[in-house]
């Protein structure tokens, strides 16, 4: 079997196991109901039959949307951290080194503050988020001869300098109510998911996907280096830049959504190579799937476990952690495996 019909086994096996697992967690919960169940009222739903009001509520318009959104926010993340680590050739590099998620969860924190609502909440988010990218660009491009390692310590320092606003915001709530809900938001959930969050959600995530997936065998271009990158005729400036653009529009409006989610940009790009190699072709699908499955059994573990839900963050950091030093044990140990070899 050649790699790439490999590849393309292992991502239908995803698919299928993301299409199973979507079912198991509509029925998950403390309304719980069984595969069948749920396939036959998905398929009653389709046909237009009638539905218990109690099901229908539950499935329809409580479920499917959190767990649709679930979804679509793993694979932008997981997306937006394969994009930055190829643009960047840094297996290190997540979303949160730009400093968009800084920047958005401040905007968002703002809002909050403020009492802006749940659209000026998600305005101010992306706002922030992209004026975050601006500053990275005009920064980089103006003051410090537009170098990669530069550009991460650029995102670095914004990302510290938010991070502090974000902490005096904190201080200066009202302990009552603002400041549990800012923590609560920061902490990232899907509680509050509904049909206009998911469709909020899925328009910049479809638009941003098809042009990153479009851009595949460039990103595999840019990943051999800067000067075959040249000579093989690709535009760098402008492409890095169009990644970082879209990567960072994929974070905002997904911390707009659901709040700062860590760990997924970093960690399911590895996996996803394990799986199918460092070909971007093959991986930006793959990291895709592969997110949205991580992103929407974390959820349904956060929802599920106890009575009262738990943050998804707190999840992923205690599953991302271990998970990433077994990645590095088993990178550490192939290498030193082909040097004795």
């Amino acid at each position: 079997m050649t790699p790439s019909t490999r590849a393309r086994s292992r991502m239908l096996q995803l698919a299928i196991l993301l299409g199973v697992t979507i079912l198991l967690a509509l029925g998950t919960g403390q309304y719980s109901l069984s595969l069948p169940k749920v396939a036959g009222l998905l398929l009653d739903g389709v046909q237009g039959q009638p539905i218990e009001p109690i099901q229908q509520q539950i499935i329809f318009q409580i479920r499917l949307p959190r767990i649709l959104t679930a979804g679509l926010a793993g694979a932008a993340l997981a997306l937006s951290g394969v994009a930055l680590q190829g643009i960047f050739r840094n297996p290190l590099v997540d979303p949160h080194v730009i400093g968009v998620t800084s920047g958005a969860a401040f905007g968002g924190t703002l809002a909050i503050f403020l009492g802006l609502g749940i659209s000026g909440l998600f305005a101010s988010t992306i706002v922030a988020g992209l004026l975050t990218l601006l500053l990275v660009f005009l920064l980089s491009h103006r003051l410090i001869h537009r170098s990669l390692l530069m550009l991460i310590l650029m995102g670095m320092i914004l990302s510290g300098f938010f991070s502090a606003l974000l902490s005096l915001l904190q201080y200066l709530s009202d302990t009552e109510e603002k400041l549990p809900s800012i923590v609560f938001w920061l902490m990232g959930s899907f509680a509050t998911s509904n049909p206009s969050k998911l469709l909020f959600l899925a328009v910049p995530v479809t638009l941003c996907s098809a042009v990153l997936l479009g851009l595949r065998w460039r990103l595999n271009l840019l990943s051999l280096g800067e000067r075959e990158a040249r000579a093989l005729g690709v535009n760098i400036r402008p492409l890095r830049w169009l990644v970082i653009f879209l990567s960072g529009t994929l974070v905002a409006c997904q911390v707009a959504v659901s709040g700062s989610i860590g760990w997924v940009g970093l960690i399911i790009p590895h996996m996803s190579r394990l799986l199918v190699g460092a070909d971007h072709q093959r991986l930006l699908p793959c990291a895709m799937l592969m997110g949205a499955l991580y992103l929407i059994i974390v959820d349904t573990l956060a929802r599920s476990l106890s009575s009262s839900e738990i943050p998804v963050s707190i999840i992923t950091s205690l599953l991302g952690a271990p998970l990433f030093a077994l990645l590095v044990y088993r990178l550490r140990r192939s290498r030193t495996t082909q040097i004795t070899e």
